[in-house]
């Protein structure tokens, strides 16, 4: 009975059948074909793609940054700065990376020192944009608050901010920059190229959420902007500045100007200007206060221009020295034009004319001229002409030409009407009669050596001129105001009406003093001019020759000039 179980079919085990060659080889070939396909791919991705996929990854974390160049040092003669740039911080944000929560707005609207309807705000208008500004040109502490909260989405932009020690006193020479540190107005906008310098660049590796992770190389090295020496001396700029200030208070002015001048160099040493403004801050800034007036407005000059105008006249030869010319009854009609003098002066020589600032006088003498030697004179102080400073908006003034001319415009400039010139090139002007005859060309940069200057007038007319000039600020004169202890002064007063629309206007003026110091060895020239003073005075002898006085008289002491010995 055991037999037959043992031989029964149920307990019959299966024989196991090797897998066939065909199958083996099929599911072998697949295996190799995978391989070999992977290893193909690996080739590609390593060989034939590498410089492809390179680049897509370098494209998602290399970066080529701007290295900001540090724009140039404004210093006056002395090396004292008058312009500098600080570092700052600019803080960005990503706006679809800022987080949602409110407490974390909250904190970042704190420290930006911002309200956070303020900041939701912003984040509204800018949700769809990558980029978005916000603060610029923090201070390294204030921008670390911001940064100190590790917020996701905010980025710092390192920047130069200019500031500007001397204020409000220098603003309209300097001029400004904008937010990118690029010069929009005066000294900084005429040498913007040098200034700026060269930005550099750097190859960084970032994060995804553009967070550096490491500097790989330099490629070009920033390079800083150069200094600039200006010929400003920050001393006489100050006190220039100051006093011009107070006489504009003082006489109700809508504004004023101050500009002296090395009458050896032709440096300008000052050049002050009411109304100002702080350039360190803007808020509420007055745009007349922009304008550099010393350079770019101009005005009918008047009687400042009778010493100029008596220089042709000496050289024509057609007078001799004491000539005496009768100015009564005190006006004449020329033309269909009354010219007057303030009061019948009666017979005056040369130097009379010029004390007593006689309109009858000069038009007597111009009109027995020959030939049109004025203006030939005036355009050879520089007169209707660039001053060649590069300032931006210099004007070249009006000097009319010679055609036609009518009688009265030939009178008319002899007194300093009919023409329009610049205060810087009005000081131009004097320095021929205080350097021997050579006009000196104005410079707003301090100059490595003395230039040849540009002869102008006999070299015996400007220094007859000089002493006549100096007789015209002594006691009981109209420029005895303008006299300084202990030095000889030589100047002359001019007061101007206005023009409007509708011609000259009554009761407004400008009052202006030019003047040359000392004597004896001229140093210094200076114009003050005082636009429309209300105070009830308006006449240049008692608005402007004060200010002169007190601007020439500290120069000349800051400028250890010893004392006249004759100086009354």
């Amino acid at each position: 009975m055991s037999a037959d179980v043992r031989s029964s079919p149920s307990r019959r085990r299966l024989p196991i059948k090797p897998m066939g060659g065909a199958r083996y080889a099929l599911v072998l070939g697949l295996v190799i074909i995978g391989l070999l396909m992977l290893a193909g791919r690996i080739v590609t991705l390593h060989v034939v793609d590498r410089t492809f996929l390179q680049g897509q990854g370098d494209a998602r974390i290399l970066r080529t940054e701007s290295l900001t160049a540090h724009r140039g040092m404004i210093t006056d003669r002395h090396g004292e700065p008058l312009a500098i740039s600080t570092p700052v911080v600019t803080l960005w944000a990503n706006p679809q990376e800022l987080p949602e929560d409110r407490i974390q707005r909250l904190m970042l609207a704190q420290a930006l020192g911002m309200d956070l309807n303020d900041l939701d705000a912003r984040l509204e208008r800018f949700a769809h944009r990558e980029f978005m500004f916000l603060r610029r040109q923090l201070t390294p502490e204030a921008a670390q608050r911001v940064l100190d909260l590790r917020m996701t989405g905010v980025y710092a932009q390192h920047e130069y901010k200019r500031y500007y020690p001397a204020g409000e006193v220098a603003a309209q020479l300097l001029g400004v920059t904008n937010v990118d540190d690029m010069g929009q107005e005066g000294v900084e906008l005429a040498y913007q190229p040098y200034l700026a310098g060269t930005p550099g660049q750097r190859r960084v590796i970032k994060d995804r959420r553009g967070r550096l992770v490491r500097d790989l190389a330099l490629l070009r090295e920033a390079q800083p902007g150069g200094d600039l020496v200006l010929s400003i001396d920050q001393r006489l700029q100050y006190m220039a500045y100051r006093e011009l200030k107070a006489a504009v208070a003082e006489h109700q002015a809508d504004g004023g100007v101050v500009v002296m001048m090395d009458a050896r160099t032709g440096e300008v040493l000052a050049m002050a200007n009411q109304p100002s403004y702080n350039p360190n801050n803007r808020a509420g800034l007055d745009p007349r206060g922009l304008r550099n007036q010393a350079i770019v407005d101009v005005f009918e000059p008047g009687s400042v221009m009778k010493p100029l105008a008596m220089a042709a006249i000496m050289e024509s030869g057609q007078f001799s020295r004491d000539v005496v010319v009768d100015t009564s009854p005190g006006w004449m009609r020329i033309d269909r034009f009354t010219i007057r003098d303030i009061r019948n002066y009666g017979r005056l020589d040369l130097a009379g004319i010029l004390e007593k600032s006689s309109n009858i006088g000069m038009s007597r003498l111009v009109l027995a001229l020959d030939d049109p030697l004025v203006p030939d004179l005036y355009r050879r102080l520089g007169f209707g002409q660039s001053t060649e400073t590069g300032f931006p908006g210099e004007a070249v003034g009006h000097m009319p030409a010679p055609v036609r001319w009518s009688r009265s415009q030939w009178a008319a400039l002899s007194y300093g009407y009919g023409l329009s010139v610049s205060a810087l090139q009005l000081a131009s002007a004097y320095t021929a009669l205080a350097n021997e005859g050579v006009r000196m060309q104005p410079s707003l940069l301090k100059l490595p050596d003395t230039p040849p200057g540009l002869p102008a007038i006999e070299p015996s007319v400007a220094y007859d001129l000089l002493r006549i000039m100096e007789e015209s600020v002594q006691p009981g004169t109209g420029g005895r105001r303008a006299a300084v202890p202990g030095y000889r002064v030589a100047g002359k007063t001019g007061t101007v009406r206005k023009t409007s629309a509708t011609g000259y206007e009554q009761n407004a003026y400008r009052s202006l003093f030019a003047g040359v110091a000392p004597v004896s060895d001229p140093r210094i020239v200076t114009i003050v001019m005082i636009d429309h003073p209300r105070g009830g005075d308006y006449f240049g002898g008692a608005v402007a020759a004060p200010v002169f006085s007190r601007v020439t008289g500290s120069a000349l002491r800051l400028l250890d000039v010893p004392p006249d010995q004759r100086a009354r």
